[in-house]
Protein backbone atom coordinates (compact mmCIF):
# COMPACT_ATOMS: atom_id res chain seq x y z
CA UNK A 1 0.00 0.00 0.00
CA UNK A 2 1.22 3.50 -0.85
CA UNK A 3 -0.02 7.07 -0.47
CA UNK A 4 0.46 9.56 -3.30
CA UNK A 5 -0.04 13.33 -3.13
CA UNK A 6 -0.57 15.25 -6.35
CA UNK A 7 1.13 18.65 -6.11
CA UNK A 8 0.44 19.25 -2.40
CA UNK A 9 -0.23 22.86 -1.40
CA UNK A 10 -0.45 23.02 2.40
CA UNK A 11 2.64 22.00 4.39
CA UNK A 12 0.67 21.27 7.57
CA UNK A 13 -1.50 18.73 5.72
CA UNK A 14 1.54 17.10 4.20
CA UNK A 15 3.18 16.93 7.64
CA UNK A 16 0.09 15.26 9.12
CA UNK A 17 -0.01 12.81 6.20
CA UNK A 18 3.68 11.96 6.68
CA UNK A 19 3.02 11.28 10.36
CA UNK A 20 0.11 9.00 9.44
CA UNK A 21 2.28 7.23 6.87
CA UNK A 22 5.04 6.57 9.41
CA UNK A 23 2.53 5.26 11.96
CA UNK A 24 1.12 2.84 9.38
CA UNK A 25 4.48 1.96 7.79
CA UNK A 26 3.33 3.24 4.41
CA UNK A 27 5.49 4.95 1.76
CA UNK A 28 4.47 8.35 0.39
CA UNK A 29 4.87 9.48 -3.21
CA UNK A 30 4.86 13.20 -3.91
CA UNK A 31 4.11 14.32 -7.44
CA UNK A 32 5.81 17.65 -8.06
CA UNK A 33 5.65 20.51 -8.05
CA UNK A 34 4.76 20.95 -4.40
CA UNK A 35 3.73 24.47 -3.40
CA UNK A 36 6.36 24.58 -0.64
CA UNK A 37 9.91 23.47 0.06
CA UNK A 38 10.10 19.74 0.78
CA UNK A 39 13.83 19.41 1.11
CA UNK A 40 15.15 17.45 4.09
CA UNK A 41 16.56 20.67 5.52
CA UNK A 42 13.22 22.49 5.24
CA UNK A 43 11.37 19.60 6.86
CA UNK A 44 13.87 19.50 9.75
CA UNK A 45 13.62 23.27 10.18
CA UNK A 46 9.84 23.04 10.31
CA UNK A 47 10.13 20.54 13.15
CA UNK A 48 8.54 17.74 11.20
CA UNK A 49 10.31 14.99 13.10
CA UNK A 50 8.16 12.31 11.49
CA UNK A 51 9.25 13.43 8.03
CA UNK A 52 12.75 12.08 8.66
CA UNK A 53 11.28 8.62 9.33
CA UNK A 54 8.91 8.70 6.37
CA UNK A 55 9.67 6.83 3.17
CA UNK A 56 9.19 9.59 0.61
CA UNK A 57 9.64 9.26 -3.12
CA UNK A 58 9.42 12.35 -5.34
CA UNK A 59 8.21 12.27 -8.95
CA UNK A 60 8.91 15.08 -11.43
CA UNK A 61 5.56 14.56 -13.18
CA UNK A 62 2.36 12.57 -13.04
CA UNK A 63 3.55 10.51 -16.00
CA UNK A 64 6.77 9.56 -14.20
CA UNK A 65 4.74 8.62 -11.12
CA UNK A 66 2.26 6.54 -13.13
CA UNK A 67 5.01 4.44 -14.71
CA UNK A 68 6.27 3.42 -11.27
CA UNK A 69 2.89 2.16 -9.93
CA UNK A 70 0.85 -1.01 -10.31
CA UNK A 71 -2.70 0.14 -9.59
CA UNK A 72 -3.58 3.72 -8.73
CA UNK A 73 -6.81 4.45 -6.85
CA UNK A 74 -7.84 8.10 -7.14
CA UNK A 75 -9.81 9.60 -4.26
CA UNK A 76 -12.20 12.20 -5.60
CA UNK A 77 -15.54 13.67 -4.58
CA UNK A 78 -16.84 12.93 -8.08
CA UNK A 79 -16.37 9.14 -7.92
CA UNK A 80 -19.36 6.85 -7.99
CA UNK A 81 -17.66 4.03 -6.02
CA UNK A 82 -17.67 4.55 -2.26
CA UNK A 83 -14.91 3.66 0.17
CA UNK A 84 -16.81 0.88 1.99
CA UNK A 85 -17.74 -0.84 -1.30
CA UNK A 86 -14.36 -0.68 -3.02
CA UNK A 87 -12.11 -3.77 -3.17
CA UNK A 88 -8.56 -2.72 -2.40
CA UNK A 89 -5.43 -4.72 -3.14
CA UNK A 90 -2.36 -4.72 -0.90
CA UNK A 91 -0.22 -3.15 -3.65
CA UNK A 92 -2.57 -0.23 -4.39
CA UNK A 93 -1.40 3.36 -4.43
CA UNK A 94 -3.97 5.75 -3.00
CA UNK A 95 -3.81 9.05 -4.91
CA UNK A 96 -5.05 12.34 -3.47
CA UNK A 97 -5.25 15.69 -5.28
CA UNK A 98 -4.42 19.25 -4.36
CA UNK A 99 -6.34 20.80 -1.50
CA UNK A 100 -7.70 23.62 -3.67
CA UNK A 101 -8.61 21.82 -6.89
CA UNK A 102 -8.09 18.07 -6.68
CA UNK A 103 -6.51 16.71 -9.86
CA UNK A 104 -6.90 17.90 -13.45
CA UNK A 105 -9.10 16.04 -15.99
CA UNK A 106 -6.04 14.36 -17.53
CA UNK A 107 -5.26 12.65 -14.20
CA UNK A 108 -8.91 11.61 -13.78
CA UNK A 109 -8.78 10.09 -17.27
CA UNK A 110 -5.61 8.14 -16.42
CA UNK A 111 -7.14 6.62 -13.26
CA UNK A 112 -9.92 4.12 -13.96
CA UNK A 113 -10.20 3.29 -10.24
CA UNK A 114 -11.90 6.20 -8.45
CA UNK A 115 -13.30 6.22 -4.93
CA UNK A 116 -15.07 8.73 -2.73
CA UNK A 117 -15.45 8.82 1.02
CA UNK A 118 -19.15 9.17 1.84
CA UNK A 119 -19.96 12.38 3.71
CA UNK A 120 -23.15 14.16 4.75
CA UNK A 121 -25.32 15.79 2.09
CA UNK A 122 -24.33 19.41 1.66
CA UNK A 123 -20.80 18.92 3.02
CA UNK A 124 -18.20 19.79 0.39
CA UNK A 125 -15.19 17.70 1.37
CA UNK A 126 -12.95 16.48 4.17
CA UNK A 127 -9.57 17.95 5.07
CA UNK A 128 -6.91 16.22 2.97
CA UNK A 129 -5.00 14.76 5.92
CA UNK A 130 -8.21 13.41 7.42
CA UNK A 131 -9.27 11.88 4.10
CA UNK A 132 -5.89 10.19 3.69
CA UNK A 133 -6.07 8.70 7.20
CA UNK A 134 -9.61 7.37 6.69
CA UNK A 135 -8.83 5.91 3.27
CA UNK A 136 -5.51 4.39 4.28
CA UNK A 137 -6.90 2.68 7.36
CA UNK A 138 -9.84 1.24 5.41
CA UNK A 139 -7.54 0.00 2.64
CA UNK A 140 -5.10 -1.57 5.09
CA UNK A 141 -7.84 -3.17 7.17
CA UNK A 142 -9.73 -4.66 4.23
CA UNK A 143 -6.58 -6.17 2.71
CA UNK A 144 -5.39 -7.61 6.04
CA UNK A 145 -2.24 -5.55 5.62
CA UNK A 146 -2.45 -4.25 9.20
CA UNK A 147 -1.58 -7.67 10.58
CA UNK A 148 1.02 -8.35 7.87
CA UNK A 149 2.83 -5.15 8.89
CA UNK A 150 2.68 -6.18 12.54
CA UNK A 151 0.77 -3.05 13.52
CA UNK A 152 -0.54 -3.23 17.04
Amino acid sequence: MNIALYQPEIPQNTAAILRTAVCFATPVHIIDPAAFDLSARALRRAGLDYAQSAKIQRHASFEAFLHAQRRVVLFTTSASATLPAFSFRADDTLLFGRESAGVPPSVHAACPHRVRIPIAEGARSLNLAVAVAIALFQALATTDTLTEKGLR
